[in-house]
């Protein structure tokens, strides 16, 4: 399997300071890709995300290949929250801080991912996009129970508001998925921490995401994020894959 790939991380235009984090690897013949979007004052958020995406890259490169991809997954997010717990309880500058994870593993012609908070995964297939999370938030919540409709979920005051994340608590609930594809398929994965889907809707994703040159859908990402104010930090990783 040949993977092209692209990311970007971005301040935003009401921030002053860049709390997300994204880490990208090939390993084992397989890319890992993940964006985190850290939670906390002081630059916590910071050192939350940026603890976590370290964590996972170490355990995808100690844990042995005998190990499942998706239990590696779980396990590192696993680590990644003791990680960022015991430094939030040990230090009162990060008290409170946590971090969302998105961790997509793709190797030969599957795709593994474990996800945490109200970042994302979409997958772009056949021209259509296909979101392979669902937040952990509030708004979420509401919506699942029918307390909202999905136009009122999109202006919601607090979609802000994560009911799940890295780091918050000693145990972690993290939910995990995978599936196979054709080799033959020309899909795309997209990372994004949720600076990203706070401005632009699926629609206008799966619309830029047609387009095949990689360049192009990041420049183009940025400039409207750019144009729509950009008020929160922004992240994402465009993979497209294929032989």
């Amino acid at each position: 399997m040949i993977y092209s790939y692209l990311s970007r991380t971005e301040v935003g235009l009401k921030r002053f300071d860049n709390e997300d984090a994204i880490g990208i690897q090939e390993i084992s013949g397989g890319l890992l890709a993940i964006v985190c979007d850290g939670l906390g004052g002081n630059k916590a958020g910071e050192v939350a995300s940026n603890l976590a995406i370290e964590t996972v890259i170490n355990d995808f490169i100690e844990i042995p290949n005998s190990i499942d991809w998706l239990e590696k997954i779980r396990i590192s997010l696993s680590d990644a929250n003791k990680a960022v717990y015991e430094k939030s309880i040990s230090n009162f500058e990060y008290k409170g801080m946590a971090t969302t994870a998105e961790v997509l593993f793709l190797k030969d012609d599957s795709a593994y991912w474990g996800h945490v908070g109200d970042s994302r995964i979409y997958l772009f297939k056949n021209n259509k996009i296909q979101k392979l999370t669902k937040d952990h938030s509030l708004v979420q919540k509401l919506l699942d129970e029918g307390y909202l409709t999905i136009k009122e979920a999109e202006n919601h005051p607090n979609k802000n508001i994560i009911m799940r994340a890295v780091g918050e608590q000693p145990d972690l609930d993290i939910d995990l998925s995978k599936q196979k594809n054709n080799n033959n398929d020309q899909n795309k994965y997209f990372l994004c921490s949720d600076g990203v889907t706070a401005v632009i809707n699926d629609e206008e994703l799966q619309d830029i995401l047609r387009n095949t040159d990689l360049e192009v859908i990041s420049d183009t990402l940025y400039k409207l994020i750019i144009e729509r104010g950009a008020p929160d930090n922004f992240s994402f990783i465009i993979i497209s894959t294929g032989e």
